[in-house]
């Protein structure tokens, strides 16, 4: 995925190459069209609402070749926005020189009556195309343009949109206004990193890219702003297991929590670095977690530890921690993550442990992963959570410099960034996720990760994808809503073991 400035970048640059920037413009808006007839060929009323930039251009094209293939279309546009480049006049003229019919209107005010106005607009239309603004607007719309925005999603209409959603930053993914909320998303030439986490993906719905036939990597100096890892790529983490192979050479993970009232956040965090492929798994836990543990999972070795000192043999034989899970952040858990923070192991902090991190003024290894929640990462970033889901891109680089470490922002398109390696958006998980428990399950799963050998960005990267990916074979199964954090558990083991 490439930043807009990289973008337009490219597009220079392939135009230059093409001789024409048109012939690039004609193939954005064919390859609309073509999007079009694959997702809604029951479509007879179309309207496009065109910009007055390239994107609008782009719209244009699309009109056209609907047009002429007897579809009732309709571009509209805001009177004030006719075509403002050359390309787009070509296209606007190419457009109407075919016939096609032209509405421009104008509004007042941002009010509702302005916006049922234009609602209207859309009556007996079967599909909206959203041509206004593309990559061309990082700011929120106002005036008309606002209105317009409004008077679409109003409309209730399905809505293709070319590029980006109109209103949606597409390096930031936010939208700090109104926006256009999708049904699908045609992206031109690569994919925008803004689209596929935080506030944007309720505004994006289904992403696809036309790659309007640019080879991308001959222009090698144009570096991509981060890369998505969708399931199929667990592959590349997880090779096959050499048949004389014995629990030793798996890894050693070592699960520190469980404070009283907590202890369930360590059994699943524990449970969860079993199934994941660890092949020993130790938790030092307070005395009341013993029972239900070993009841849960008797391949667990638990040892009550009631100070810091008792951690020492423990850290020295394993071969990666996870602490955090129902730490607290009371005296017990303060004396176990001092333990633990310059121990020199790989180690995955999550829950009390970021929060113990957030209120400490002293930093961590740099092979720790830390694995916050938006609202996590503001405590340790002094912001507010508005603020790191405003930019998550910035949130988790901001995140790095501090840390010095991996870090894996959770949340809606989780990101996996560390310093000096470009970001990873995980392109699976679902909204079922969204309880209490599943950080642990997570924490552990990374554990197990690093204890197998993965190098620790890669460990964050693999565990991230592997839980995202769990959870949405079981929302295939069962649905999103109720689902546990202990449903993971048996689709871990499958997806383990590609």
């Amino acid at each position: 995925m490439y930043s807009s400035e990289s973008l337009r970048t490219i597009e220079t640059r392939a135009a230059a190459a093409l001789g024409d920037g048109f012939i690039l413009m004609k193939r954005a808006g064919l390859a609309a069209w073509h999007c079009v007839l694959a997702h809604w060929p029951q479509a007879r009323r179309i309207v496009v609402a065109c910009g007055p930039g390239n994107n609008g251009g782009d719209g244009y094209v699309l009109a056209r070749h609907a047009l002429e293939s007897g579809r009732e279309v309709r571009v509209l546009r805001l009177a004030a926005h006719a075509p403002a480049t050359g390309l787009a006049q070509r296209a606007e003229a190419d457009y109407l020189g075919a016939g096609g019919p032209l509405d421009c209107v104008e509004f007042d005010d941002h009010d509702a009556d302005q916006i049922a106005a234009g609602s209207s607009a859309f009556v007996n239309t079967d599909l909206i195309v959203d041509a206004l603004f593309g990559i061309g607007l990082s700011r929120a719309p106002a005036g008309d343009v606002a209105t317009l925005i409004a008077a679409i999603t109003a409309s209730a209409i399905p809505v293709l949109a070319l590029d980006v959603p109109s209103g949606v930053d597409a390096d930031a993914g936010n939208a700090p206004g109104v926006a256009i909320a999708a049904e699908r998303t045609l992206q031109f030439i690569t994919a925008h990193p803004g689209l596929r986490t935080g506030p944007a993906l309720e505004f994006a719905g289904q992403c696809d890219v036309a790659r309007l036939d640019i080879d991308i990597g001959q222009w090698s100096d144009v570096r991509p702003a981060a890369y998505i890892l969708a399931t199929d790529d667990l592959r590349g983490f997880l090779p096959l297991r050499p048949r004389n192979s014995h629990k030793g050479l798996s890894g050693r993970v070592l699960c520190i929590g469980g404070d009283h009232g907590k202890e369930g956040a360590i059994i699943l965090c524990a449970e969860a670095a079993l199934r994941s492929g660890a092949g020993l798994v130790d938790v030092a836990t307070r005395t009341s977690a013993l029972t239900p543990l070993l009841a849960r999972r008797p391949e667990a070795m638990v040892h009550p530890v009631d100070e810091a000192a008792s951690l020492a043999a423990h850290i020295g034989a394993c071969d990666a921690i996870a602490i955090g899970p129902g730490l607290g952040q009371a005296a017990w858990g303060a004396s176990l993550f001092d333990a633990i923070r310059e121990c020199g192991k790989p180690c995955v902090f999550d829950a009390d442990a970021l929060n113990l991190l957030a209120a400490s003024d002293r930093n961590v290894s740099a092979t720790a992963i830390l694995t916050p929640h938006p609202g996590e990462a503001a405590r340790l970033l002094g912001m507010s959570t508005h603020d790191v889901q405003r930019d998550r891109f910035a949130a988790v680089a901001a995140l790095c410099d501090r840390y010095g470490c991996t870090i894996v922002l959770k949340g809606a398109g989780t990101l996996v960034a560390a310093p000096g390696r470009t970001p990873r958006v995980i392109n699976a998980g679902n909204p079922g996720m969204a309880v209490g428990g599943m950080g642990d399950v997570l924490t552990g799963i990374i554990a197990a990760m690093l204890a197998q050998g993965l190098p620790t960005f890669e460990a964050a990267c693999c565990g991230a994808l592997l839980h995202s990916s769990a959870a949405d074979r079981v929302a295939s199964a069962v649905g999103e809503r109720g689902m546990l954090p202990s449903d993971l558990f048996h689709h871990l083991q499958t997806l383990a073991n590609p």
